[in-house]
């Protein structure tokens, strides 16, 4: 079960989101949902086209199936979604 205190180690791939913050300008305000991650990007479908939001220059909003928001600054989820598992230990 995803939890605000365990978001960062789960998988984002089909969790809704919107950018809180950013420092590229038109980011701020953007909503949608997950659909790709990489190490250094978050890809969200907006408006039936996938938009690219770099994770370092953004803090995210994620809206959890439990009905929860969770605020989290794209620095805590860089790196390959396989690999933030291993941040765990």
């Amino acid at each position: 079960m995803i939890t605000p205190t365990n978001l960062v180690y789960h998988e984002l791939i089909c969790l809704s989101m919107r950018i809180a913050r950013s420092s590229i300008e038109g980011l701020t305000g953007l909503t949608g949902k997950v659909v790709m991650e990489t190490r250094n990007m978050l890809y969200f479908e907006e408006g039936g086209r996938v938009r690219a939001a770099p994770k370092k220059a953004c803090v995210f909003e994620f809206f959890l199936p439990s009905g929860n928001v969770c605020t989290v600054s794209g620095s805590s989820i860089l790196g390959r979604p396989e690999v933030r598992l291993s941040r765990l230990r």
